[in-house]
């Protein structure tokens, strides 16, 4: 079938509104129990005693609501290559139980490939709004879509897809106590822990949050560009964050082994420079690691420093498959 939306229609200043998504309870749990399992997405009760002081969705669940509004809104109706990344995120507000979402987009920029005629980038400002019109989660990012211009005869050669069986991950870091933010070392890295993408993790995922063919049909799939099924991206993202999460609970662990306090981390304001290096495909184990890169006080928060991360995602091939670089509310020495 033809698409409908080619790079030519994607002028400079225009806008779309799309979507129309009620977030349950049920739904942010389910998430939060599969890929962001902390208290404050998972249990409306401890919630009330944490950072944030209610239930909210996982930021990440946050993104991967708003893929599919888009997907749903345009891109499966486009031409669409893929994603090479997400310049920013902020998650402006928290999404609680029952709100309703709608999306919409403004075209920043648009520019034909230098390197792959047959192709253009545009550059696109997401937002997810709320029911009362709040916007609660802004993005910006590029999308790679074919030229409508020779589209017939247009058709980049498929990437040299890995075969492989699911594999052990890499060892994950000794847990011990978190420390404070002031003595927090800049420059530590820790290895988090590994995730292994399975046909159907990836299918589940993106049926439900990303649907586009390359991630939800392996016949398509290998009829595209990318050759073969692989994980959406936010998929990739989402594993990182249950990596990291199972890191902290390991740290939680041995400081009560030890009988040592350990410092507890709260809500992220949002992340930059997200890159999807190469693509993860079926039977793929990620590596996940975290390196802390700069901390700030904050003002607003003086019991909480903010501490800023480049985290990564490696392949079995040594590869570097995914990175980012986040923050996140990090407590201070209590007195």
């Amino acid at each position: 079938m033809t698409p409908r939306y080619f790079f030519e229609d994607f002028a400079p200043g225009s806008t779309m509104s799309y979507g129309d998504i009620v977030v349950e309870k049920d739904d942010i749990v389910a998430f939060a129990r599969e890929y962001d399992p902390q208290s404050f997405h998972t249990d409306e009760e401890a919630a009330r005693e944490t950072f944030v002081g209610s239930l909210i969705a996982s930021g990440w669940h946050t993104c991967a609501l708003q893929m599919r509004m888009i997907a749903e809104g345009f891109i499966l109706e486009a031409s669409s290559m893929g994603a090479p990344g997400i310049d920013s995120v902020r998650w402006v507000k928290p999404v609680r139980p029952g709100d309703r979402l709608c999306a919409r987009h403004t075209v920043l920029e648009a520019r034909r490939s230098s390197k792959r005629p047959e192709m253009g980038l545009v550059l696109f400002k997401f937002e997810t709004l709320n029911q009362d019109g709040e916007v609660v989660l802004e993005q910006k990012n590029w999308i790679m879509f074919a030229l409508r211009e020779g589209y017939r005869e247009a058709g980049a050669a498929p990437l040299s897809r890995p075969v492989r069986q699911p594999a052990p991950f890499a060892i994950p870091e000794p847990a011990r106590p978190a420390p404070f933010f002031e003595k927090l070392v800049i420059g530590e890295r820790v290895e988090l822990g590994g995730y292994t993408f399975t046909e159907e993790n990836i299918v589940r995922f993106a049926k439900a949050f990303d649907p586009q063919p390359f991630h939800t049909d392996p016949d398509a799939a290998a009829r595209t560009h990318f050759g073969g099924l692989c994980a959406s991206g936010w998929q990739t993202g989402a594993a990182w964050m249950k990596q990291m999460v199972a890191y902290r609970d390991r740290c939680r662990a041995a400081a009560k082994d030890a009988n040592l306090p350990t410092a507890e981390l709260g809500s992220s304001p949002g992340f930059t420079d997200l890159k999807w290096r190469k693509p993860v495909y079926v039977g793929d184990t990620i590596s996940y690691a975290s390196t802390v890169i700069d901390k700030r006080e904050t003002r607003s928060r003086p019991e909480w420093g903010l501490v800023f991360h480049h985290n990564t995602g490696t392949n079995p091939d040594g590869e570097l498959v995914f990175e980012f670089k986040g923050c996140v509310f990090w407590q201070r020495q209590p007195g």
